[in-house]
């Protein structure tokens, strides 16, 4: 390995992203340092994600499996419903171990700057997945959706845009605590500041 391949590699670690040159180059030294331990099962780890990584066909979360290991555990309540605009933010839950009900992605958030639509998003699936639990047996039937967006402009004006899209399908709609902090992304907090929001969440 050359130098200036040392160097690809730091340029490619460093635009990640929450990363920067000086990050990525302590990255790429550790690595470095454990070629038989770290890097080979980096490695491995990468390109077992890259052949079989997919989108769940249920709620949109990444596995590699058709359907994620949340759609496929029984044991979810599948009463409730949480929407999120990206799988960072389903993550983010689930690290909190408090939430155990189903999820749907939206795979971003409505956004004139960077020209998100709402045709871009899973909307329309979105409701489709509601009004069709209504054929489910009782205890499958969905009874609450949480929209759990990200507490920006863009994440409001997603939020406002879903309720309106869900008003004509009968169905409890509510949100998260004043708890998360304005501007902020649900990816970036911590479990219990997530935890109260989800305790706290309230109809609106």
């Amino acid at each position: 390995m050359s130098i200036g391949e040392i160097e690809k590699l730091v340029s490619c670690i460093g635009r990640l992203p929450g990363m920067g040159f000086r990050s990525a180059m302590r990255i790429v030294v550790h690595l470095l340092k454990r070629r038989n331990t770290v890097m080979d099962h980096l490695i491995k780890s990468l390109v077992d994600v890259f052949e079989n990584a997919t989108e769940c066909e249920i709620c949109g979360n990444m596995d590699v499996k058709p359907v994620c290991f949340v759609c496929s555990d029984k044991k979810r309540d599948f009463s409730t419903l949480c929407v999120v605009s990206d799988i960072a933010d389903l993550w983010a839950i689930e690290r909190t171990g408090f939430y155990r009900g189903r999820y749907h992605v939206l795979g971003g958030k409505l956004s004139a700057i960077d020209g998100v639509r709402p045709e871009d998003l899973d909307i329309e699936r979105l409701c489709g997945r509601i009004s069709d639990s209504a054929k489910n047996p009782d205890d499958e039937i969905i009874r609450e959706v949480i929209i759990a967006m990200s507490a920006d402009l863009d994440g409001q004006t997603t939020m406002f845009f879903v309720k309106d899209k869900m008003k004509e399908l009968n169905i409890k709609i509510t949100t998260l605590s004043h708890g998360v902090p304005i501007g902020s992304d649900l990816e970036g907090l911590d479990e219990g500041t997530l935890i109260a929001a989800f305790k706290n969440r309230h109809g609106f």
